[in-house]
C-alpha cells in the first residue's frame, strides 16, 4: 500500500565550512523520499518547474518512486540557498525562490489516498490540511505531520487544526516548545498529545530524538556518532523517511504497529538521518543499501545497550 508523501522537491545551494553545492536536489519530499523508499514505495506528490535537472528524476527512477503525483509546471523550480556555521546546527538562508511552488495545489490519485503512511512535509498547513482531508477520505491508514516555526509564526490556527487530525507530530525541539509556549519538553509534548496525536516525535538534530505516546510511552534514542558532517540539509526529513519507512513496512508486514515498533523506527530515523549528513543533497542516500542499515542498526544495539540491574 506504499508511503505518500507531499511537500517539496527543490534545487538547493548549500555552504558549509567544508565545502558547498550550487543547485543539487533538495526539498523535505526528496530527502524523504530517499530515504523511505529503502523500505517501501514511495508516492511522490509535489511540483517541479521545467528547468528542472533530468539527472535528478533519474534518482527516483532508480529506486521504488511513483512518480505520477509529481507536477512538471512551466517555470522555474522552487530554488533555496543557506549557509550553516562551524557549529553545522545553526545557519543563514541566504535566497528563497519559490518559482512554481509558489501556485502548489496538490491532489492525490485515488490510489495514494490508501497508503499505510501519509506524511505531510512541510509545507503551508492549509496545504497540509487539504492532503489530509483526501488521505482520510481515501482510508489513509496513518498520518503524519511536519513543520517549521515560520507556520508556528504565521498560520497557527491553521496548523493547530491540522494537528488535530493527524496520528504522528514530527516536531523540532525548539518548535515543540514553541507552539505550547514552554520551556518544559514533556509539558510541550502533552500539549501536542491533547490536541489529537497519538505520537509525538520531538527531533534534536545531533543530540537524538524523544518519543512520546499518549498511551505514557515515553523513548529516548541518541544520534549516530559521526565522525564528520559534510550537511545537514534535509537531515530531518531523512529522519522521517527512515522513522516513518520502518513502519509503513511493518505495517504491510503485521497489519498492526505496537509501542516497540515505534521504538525501533526512531532508530531507524536516526540512522537515516545520520547518513543524509555525510555527503551533500541526497548523495550519500542515493548510494545507501539495506546492508548498511541493518549494520548501523547494530552498532545502534550495541552502544545503546545495558542490563537492566542496579
Amino acid at each position: 500500500m506504499a508511503i505518500t508523501v507531499v511537500g517539496s522537491v527543490a534545487l538547493d545551494t548549500i555552504e558549509t565550512p567544508f565545502g558547498g553545492a550550487d543547485n543539487v536536489l533538495g526539498g523535505a519530499a526528496s530527502h524523504f523520499t530517499m530515504a523511505a523508499s529503502l523500505y517501501d514505495t514511495v508516492n511522490l506528490v509535489a511540483v517541479i518547474g521545467t528547468d528542472f535537472p533530468q539527472p535528478y528524476l533519474d534518482y527516483f527512477e532508480a529506486r521504488r518512486v511513483d512518480r505520477r503525483g509529481l507536477q512538471t509546471v512551466e517555470g522555474q523550480t522552487f530554488r533555496w540557498g543557506g549557509r550553516y556555521h562551524l557549529d553545522m546546527n545553526t545557519r543563514d538562508t541566504l535566497f528563497t525562490e519559490l518559482g512554481v511552488f509558489a501556485g502548489f495545489a496538490p491532489t492525490l490519485p485515488d490510489d495514494y489516498q490508501q497508503a499505510h503512511v501519509t506524511f505531510l512535509a512541510n509545507i503551508q498547513p492549509q496545504l497540509q490540511h487539504g492532503v489530509l482531508r483526501q488521505a482520510r477520505a481515501g482510508g489513509a491508514s496513518l498520518c503524519a505531520l511536519d513543520t517549521m516555526n515560520l507556520w508556528i509564526e504565521t498560520a497557527h490556527d491553521d496548523l493547530i487544526d491540522v494537528m488535530r487530525g493527524v496520528d504522528v507530530m514530527l516536531i523540532a525541539e525548539e518548535e515543540a516548545r514553541q507552539i505550547a509556549n514552554t520551556a518544559s519538553l514533556r509539558a510541550a509534548a502533552r500539549f501536542i498529545l491533547d490536541l489529537g496525536p497519538q505520537m509525538v516525535i520531538v527531533k534534536q538534530g545531533s543530540y537524538g530524538a524523544l518519543l512520546y505516546g499518549s498511551d505514557g510511552t515515553f523513548f529516548a534514542a541518541p544520534a549516530y556518532p559521526l565522525a564528520e558532517v559534510r550537511d545537514p540539509t534535509g537531515a530531518g526529513d531523512a529522519f522521517a523517511g527512515g522513522f516513518l519507512g520502518y513502519l509503513a513496512r511493518q505495517r504491510a508486514t503485521t497489519g498492526t504497529l505496537t509501542p516497540l515498533d515505534y521504538k525501533r523506527g526512531l532508530i531507524h530515523g536516526n540512522i537515516l538521518g545520520s547518513f543524509a549528513c555525510e555527503d551533500f543533497s541526497v548523495e550519500r542516500l542515493r548510494t545507501l543499501t539495506p546492508d548498511d542499515i541493518a549494520a548501523r542498526y547494530r552498532e545502534f544495539v550495541g552502544f545503546t545497550h545495558f542490563e537492566g540491574t542496579s
